[in-house]
């Protein structure tokens, strides 16, 4: 591929644009919080029970309920993922997390309908997807009626 100028320039713009989603508050924020989730040893915890409780989980669901633990451990995940989420880090950091989400997704609509309004954009957020009758993923050119 050769280096055109129009393409240096769309390069040098995409830093440009990047820069700025990296000083924005909402980058900040994502920062601080993920900070805060990996040194407050409180959060640490309940993160770590969390993720024994999902192995185990994941082991008793090989078997279903006819695991002798089943119902137990199936108690206990919940519980650990409620402690975990209820977590004023975890909070925090998955609100910063969806606010920085939210501004790529943004970014991402206006990038892809200025190069055409066809172009379907996997945001993950129906908010985005409302123009089209289409999940943005169906790859049958059209055959599910949507309007691709």
């Amino acid at each position: 591929m050769l280096a055109t100028m129009e393409r240096l320039q769309i390069i040098s713009e995409a830093q440009k644009l990047a820069e700025m989603v990296l000083q924005s508050e909402a980058a900040d924020e994502y920062r601080k919080s993920f900070f805060k989730l990996n040194n407050d040893l409180q959060t640490q915890k309940k993160i770590k029970e969390f993720v024994k409780m999902k192995d185990l989980y994941s082991e008793v669901q090989r078997f279903g309920r006819y695991h002798p633990d089943y119902k137990t451990i199936n108690i206990r995940t919940r519980e650990a993922k409620r402690e975990m989420d209820l977590d004023e880090n975890v909070a925090a950091f998955r609100k910063a997390e969806n606010a920085l989400q939210d501004i790529l997704d943004q970014i991402s609509v206006i990038v892809g309908k200025s190069v055409s309004p066809h172009i379907k954009v996997p945001t993950g957020n129906p908010f985005f997807d409302a123009g089209s009758s289409c999940s943005g993923g169906c790859g049958s050119g059209g055959g599910c009626s949507c309007s691709a």
